[in-house]
């Protein structure tokens, strides 16, 4: 059986010319193929990317959840939340990365491909959870990682390093409480060990 890859240029070409004016920008980084798409466009996208001749993007192999409110350490000038799909053609031996921003910081709302991929259904779970983007079409969208009694998206960038609630259990209740985070925050600064020898090191 012979191996054979497509090179990124041609994957690409063959992306950008399924989508048509779909595509809002595209790049190739580190031999990698990029496509972003509009929220409005994303489910149709998906769908003509799983099926479109020279596309072929069978198998989603990841969804994760993006905050790009200090991205870069700067300030940001686009929408906050977004998703990433790193998409995979087996039959073509071609991969391509989807990338689509929700419309609204405040209530980021984006298409559930759970339809298109299956795979996509505990991956969105995620995202939801952890950033909380919600998948409107998931017949299941609930936490998948935190506890049931656990409060914000721990992922969002300005989420407290230390939570907000934490558990523990009451002798007199004989029970598990929850109760607002008791720990003061601080910062850890690392301590350096600079002596010249240290470990038997010259």
């Amino acid at each position: 059986m012979t191996t054979f890859a497509i090179t990124p240029e041609a994957t690409q070409e063959h992306v950008v010319t399924a989508l048509g004016d779909k595509v809002k920008n595209t790049s190739i980084h580190w031999g990698e193929v990029t496509v972003e798409v509009s929220a409005a466009d994303y489910f149709q996208a998906a769908q003509i990317l799983k099926t479109a001749p020279g596309c072929n993007f069978e198998q989603l192999m990841d969804l994760c959840g993006l905050d790009y409110s200090t991205y870069g350490n700067d300030v940001w000038e686009g929408a906050r939340y977004g998703v990433t799909l790193h998409l995979l053609s087996i039959s073509l031996n071609q991969r391509v990365r989807l990338k689509v921003f929700a419309a609204d910081d405040e209530f980021p709302v984006l298409d559930s491909v759970n339809s298109i991929w299956n795979s996509a259904n505990w991956y969105e779970r995620e995202a939801f959870d952890l950033f909380g983007i919600v998948f409107e079409g998931h017949d299941d969208l609930r936490r998948i990682l935190t506890d049931y009694g656990f409060i914000g998206h721990p992922f969002r960038k300005d989420f407290p390093l230390s939570g907000q609630v934490e558990m523990r259990y009451d002798a007199e209740l004989k029970r598990v409480v929850y109760q607002p985070v008791s720990i003061e925050p601080r910062e850890i600064t690392p301590r350096i060990i600079r002596e010249d020898n240290y470990g038997g090191l010259h």
